[in-house]
C-alpha cells in the first residue's frame, strides 16, 4: 500500500482545519499521516490542531513561535518532515474529496516516469456539508513533460490550484520547494520546474480537492492586483527558462512567445477597462507600461490596435460597444486556439 505525507500549513484557520484534516485521515487505499504547521496564529487554532492529534495519532503538529509566512511554512513540511512515498500540500481551508489520495497514488504506482499528479478541483464556498464531487475513476493521461511544460507557456498562465496536486516526494526533496522569490506563483513555478525534469499524470473526470473560494482568501484579493498578478506570472516563467538551460533547445522561443501572451494579456485588460468603465480607476498606463517591456514588439500586437481604438473612441462609446468585445470564454478558446496551431505549425 502506498504512503502519501499531507501538509497543512495554518494561519488562523483553526475553525475550519477539522474539515481539512478529516478530508485526509478519511482517505482509503493508502497509509496517510498529516503535519499540521501552525504559523504563529496566536487564536486558538494551535490549540484545534492539538487536539486533532490528541484523537488521532496520524496527525503531528508543529508550532511556530512567531510567523515565519505561507512560503517558509510550505518548505519546511514538504522537505524537512515529508518522507513518504508520495506527499501533498493541503491548505487548512481546503480539503481532499473522497479517494483523492489512493487515484493519484494508482496512477504514480503503475508509472515511475511521472512526477506529479493532478485532476480538477471543486470550487467551494465552505458551506456543509461538502458538496458532492465526482469520484469514480474515469482513466488518466500521462504527458511527456517537456509537452505539458510548453503548453503552459503557450497559455501564458498555470492550470492547476494547488490542492489537487500530489507528488513524488523523491522528486520534491531533489528539485526542492517553493521559491521564495515567488511568493504569489511558486506554485505554478515548481510545477514547471518538476515537468522539466518528469513527466505529469493527469486524473480525468474526477474532482481531485475543493478549493474553498471566499473573501479571505490570497489568491483571491492578489489577482485583483492586475499588475502585480502579470509581474509575478512572468517572473514565473522567466526563472523557468533560466532552469531550462541544456534542457530545452527551444527555451529562447518559448520566453518570446509567453512574454508575448503576457502583453497581449496586459492590454487586453487595459481595453476591458474602457468597456467596464473602470478607465478612471483602472492601472491603464502600468498595464500598458508592462506590455511595452515584457513585449518589444507590443505596439505591433491586435490588442494593442484595439486598445487604442477604444481610447479614441472614449469610454461612453466603448462601453455602448461592449457586448461586441470577446468575452472571457471566447477569448479561452482563441487562446487554446492558438496554442494548438503552434504544437502544430510552430507559428
Amino acid at each position: 500500500m502506498a504512503s502519501v505525507d499531507v501538509v497543512i500549513p495554518c494561519y488562523k484557520y483553526g475553525s475550519v482545519l477539522p474539515t481539512a484534516v478529516r478530508s485526509v485521515l478519511d482517505q482509503p487505499g493508502v497509509d496517510v499521516r498529516v503535519l499540521v504547521i501552525d504559523d504563529a496564529s496566536g487564536d486558538g487554532s494551535a490549540d484545534a490542531a492539538r487536539a486533532l492529534a490528541e484523537a488521532d495519532s496520524r496527525v503531528t503538529v508543529w508550532e511556530h513561535p512567531e510567523n515565519r509566512g505561507h512560503i517558509a511554512t510550505y518548505n519546511e513540511g514538504l522537505l524537512e518532515w515529508a518522507e513518504a512515498d508520495y506527499c501533498a500540500l493541503l491548505s487548512a481551508d481546503d480539503a481532499l474529496t473522497p479517494g483523492a489520495l489512493g487515484r493519484a497514488a494508482r496512477l504514480m504506482d503503475a508509472h515511475p516516469e511521472v512526477g506529479f499528479v493532478y485532476g480538477r478541483p471543486l470550487h467551494w464556498d465552505g458551506s456543509d456539508p461538502l458538496p458532492a464531487a465526482r469520484t469514480a475513476d474515469r482513466g488518466w493521461t500521462v504527458y511527456n513533460g517537456f509537452d505539458w511544460l510548453r503548453r503552459r507557456f503557450a497559455l501564458g498562465e498555470g492550470c492547476i490550484t494547488s490542492p489537487e496536486v500530489v507528488v513524488r516526494t523523491e522528486l520534491q526533496r531533489k528539485l526542492g520547494g517553493y521559491d521564495p522569490a515567488l511568493k504569489h506563483t511558486g506554485d505554478i513555478e515548481m510545477w514547471m520546474r518538476f515537468a522539466l525534469h518528469a513527466d505529469v499524470g493527469y486524473l480525468k473526470g474526477v474532482d481531485q480537492a475543493y478549493y474553498r473560494v471566499h473573501a479571505a482568501s490570497m489568491s483571491r484579493a492578489y489577482y485583483a492586483v492586475q499588475v502585480a498578478d502579470l509581474e509575478q506570472r512572468l517572473a514565473a516563467f522567466s526563472s523557468t527558462v533560466q532552469r531550462a538551460e541544456g534542457i530545452l533547445a527551444d527555451r529562447d522561443d518559448l520566453d518570446r512567445r509567453v512574454r508575448r501572451v503576457l502583453a497581449a494579456d496586459a492590454l487586453r485588460r487595459a481595453g476591458r477597462s474602457y468597456d467596464k468603465g473602470n478607465s478612471a480607476s483602472d492601472p491603464i498606463d502600468e498595464l500598458i507600461e508592462f506590455a511595452r517591456s515584457t513585449y518589444p514588439a507590443a505596439e505591433l500586437l491586435p490588442e494593442w490596435k484595439t486598445l487604442r481604438l477604444r481610447q479614441r473612441l472614449g469610454v461612453r462609446r466603448a462601453r455602448a460597444l461592449a457586448p461586441l468585445v470577446l468575452t472571457a470564454p471566447a477569448r479561452r478558446v482563441r487562446q487554446h486556439y492558438r496554442a494548438a496551431r503552434w504544437a502544430r505549425t510552430g507559428v
